[in-house]
């Protein structure tokens, strides 16, 4: 394993290699500080609605980035390469207040607090986060939209509250080294420009007339969520309908080629230079190296000899590991690396996997995945002070895979997906909501895939047990030991709904598939 995995060292080494032929766009940030920059007052725009509301509302853009000229000089020139400029989304802010509703005449009745239907600049993913991320919001959540560019709003939609146990550990440098906030699970609703949400306090028990009611967590604020554009999305475009880019023609089957800069006006006699990726972007691709080409937007899938050979096994090893499946990189989604910290973090191994929904909805198309996980990715950070994307990967309804939380494919991760259990294992969402709804053969295929080539480099068999060392959560106390499946479901270590029962019902499948593409 150790000539499998590339060393903080090496990354250093190969971002410094590359760098060089061309100018970084932006240099590197300074570490995520401890607390959220303060938001500035957002600006009066087409849809904003009327300027006492938007005073009310601040947004946490992304850091502006430079992108190069792209005029025609000449059909024989060499093309200036283009900059990979980061994915320019925002988040719209706003707080919730008491509405005027009948319950909130009531004395001493917790007020159901919102935001009355109003105008607001397009989003795709809503949420609800507040100051302290050790309260619980006790009660319902729900949320209509309207469609952008029309007068056609939604039904109401609930938004799932516990969210608590999707977090780092308790006592870990993530937690306690930042602001972060309580938060619900975000709800992918789509390009939207009309809001309205309410929050119902929980109902008074019927039977107990001396129970105190609880109040709702103080500083709660609506998160709205533009994922800006990705990867073959023009200006303009609506977000999420890039499909996944494959890797380029031409390149080794086991690597896949960095994409240059693509002009739509570029005469077939002009030559085109490899785009120019900052130091950020670099630096997350550099630590798949040994996998793929500095900015790759995919990983190729290997078979199972090409998986064994790629691993530089000892002569006569017979190690039991599934073939690499095809792995859609940070790059590809279009993560903005300049959102997350600038450290990654890792564990010591990975002993099991922990298999998770996102609670964001099925209202959701394959080519709007990428949007998706954009968005998500900034609800961790910028709204809910996460360091990075909480997940180490992600599958969607397709089956399609995805790099989450940076810092190597191949590398024991430190995730914030399992509270309690975030160390030695990670944590796999599947895109979606399954408590009622079946998962898509093809997501849990992706699942079994994932397991087999992942645990297997770490030596884990699927179908077996390990035993885990809780960080404290509302199912175990810190310090207990848990014996566990290899492949568990976030409810087996925490007290929680999550992965839904429809997706829990078929982790026994998943195990079978991943043992047997191990070759056990």
């Amino acid at each position: 394993m150790r000539a499998l995995l590339v060393t903080s060292v090496g990354v250093t080494c190969a971002a410094a290699l590359t760098l060089p032929l061309a100018t970084p766009a932006a240099s590197a940030p300074a570490p995520h500080s401890a607390s959220a920059l303060p938001p500035s007052t957002s600006p009066a725009s087409p849809g904003a609605g009327p300027p006492s509301a938007q005073a009310e509302a601040t947004t946490r853009e992304a850091p502006a980035s430079n992108t190069s000229d792209t005029s025609d000089t000449s059909a024989t020139e060499p093309r200036k390469a283009e900059s990979a400029a980061e994915p320019a989304g925002s988040t719209q802010s706003l707080p919730l207040a008491p509405l005027a509703t009948p319950s909130n005449r009531v004395a001493g009745a917790p007020a159901v607090q919102g935001v009355p239907q109003r105008d607001v600049r397009p989003f795709s993913l809503v949420g609800v986060v507040w100051e302290d991320a050790g309260a619980e919001l006790h009660g319902t959540v729900q949320v209509r939209t309207r469609a952008t560019g029309t007068t056609r709003w939604s039904d109401w939609q609930d938004v799932e509250t516990h969210n608590a146990e999707h977090a780092a550990d308790l006592g870990s440098a993530e937690r306690e080294g930042r602001t972060v906030r309580g938060a619900t699970a975000p709800l992918w609703v789509g390009d939207s420009d009309g809001v309205e949400v309410r929050v119902r306090p929980e109902a008074r028990d019927s039977q107990d007339r001396a129970a105190t009611p609880v109040p709702l967590p103080e500083g709660m604020r609506l998160e709205l969520v533009d994922p800006g554009e990705g990867p073959g999305e023009n200006p303009g475009e609506n977000p999420g309908k890039a499909s996944a880019p494959d890797p380029a023609r031409g390149a080794p089957a086991n690597r896949a080629a960095a994409v240059p800069a693509v002009f739509a006006d570029t005469p077939p006699t002009a030559a085109v230079l490899p785009e120019v990726l900052t130091a950020e972007i670099a630096a997350a691709s550099a630590v798949n190296a040994e996998l793929a080409e500095l900015g790759a937007t995919v990983i190729p899938a290997l078979t199972q000899a090409e998986t064994l050979e790629s691993v530089n096994l000892a002569p006569g090893a017979k190690p039991y590991i599934g073939p690499r499946p095809k792995i859609v990189t940070r790059k590809g989604w279009g993560a903005d690396e300049k959102l997350r910290e600038k450290n990654f973090g890792y564990t010591k191994t990975v002993k099991a996997a922990f298999v998770h929904h996102s609670a964001t909805g099925n209202n959701y198309t394959c080519k709007q995945a990428p949007s998706v996980l954009r968005s998500i990715y900034r609800y961790h950070v910028k709204s809910s002070g996460w360091r990075d994307f909480g997940y180490n990967f992600a599958v969607d309804k397709c089956g399609t895979i995805y790099e989450g939380r940076a810092g190597g494919v191949t590398k024991a991760v430190l995730g914030a997906h399992t509270l309690g259990f975030n160390t030695n294992t990670m944590g796999i969402a599947v895109l979606g909501s399954y408590a009622s709804t079946n998962p898509p053969a093809a997501a849990v295929t992706a699942v079994s895939k994932l397991t087999a080539w992942k645990l297997g480099l770490f030596g884990g068999n699927p179908k077996g047990k390990v035993t885990l060392v809780s960080g404290g959560s509302n199912k175990y106390k810190a310090g207990v030991k848990v014996k566990m499946n290899v492949i568990s479901g976030h409810r087996d270590g925490f007290a929680t709904e999550c992965p839904g029962a429809r997706l829990y019902k078929k982790l026994g499948k998943a195990r079978t598939s991943s043992a047997k593409l191990q070759g056990r």
